[in-house]
């Protein structure tokens, strides 16, 4: 029997999230990424698992049989770093992410010390390609 995923939906209120978040900067960061990603997709905020904020979403199916459902686009506003989970092996991430600003980037992740590092603007590109992108490969 395959595992359950962890990561779903969850009840719980995006802003009860961010209200229990310790540090006051990245609640301050985590609104202003809700406002971004929310513009762009023109979805809500949803709680997926304890941590994850995702706008909208797409069911999806591996050769092996697993399958479920994810955030098209989603962050979490870590103590550490910020974790943006988009598609970053599109063709247009690549010169955006070159004039991002200072980032790192993981599989599918693209980590922000915080949100001053970053050109705001070029990040509502990314998000805006990614969630794009992801329409197209999964238009449920």
């Amino acid at each position: 029997m395959a595992s359950a995923n962890k990561t779903k939906p969850e009840p719980k209120s995006v802003a009860a999230f961010l209200a229990e978040l310790d540090a006051p900067n990245r609640v301050i960061e985590g609104e202003a990424l809700i406002d971004l990603f929310a513009r762009v997709t023109g979805q809500p905020p949803v709680m997926w698992g304890p941590s994850i904020i995702g706008f909208g979403s797409y069911h999806y199916r591996y050769e092996s049989g697993h399958e479920g459902n994810a955030p098209r686009v989603a962050f979490s506003p870590r103590k550490a770093k910020l974790v943006c989970y988009l598609k970053l092996e599109s063709v247009g991430a690549g010169p955006l992410l070159a004039r991002l600003g200072k980032h790192s980037t993981g599989k599918g992740c693209l980590y922000i010390n915080k949100l001053s590092d970053v050109d705001l603007g070029v990040l509502e590109e990314l998000v805006t390609d990614s969630y794009q992108e992801m329409a197209r490969a999964y238009p449920n």
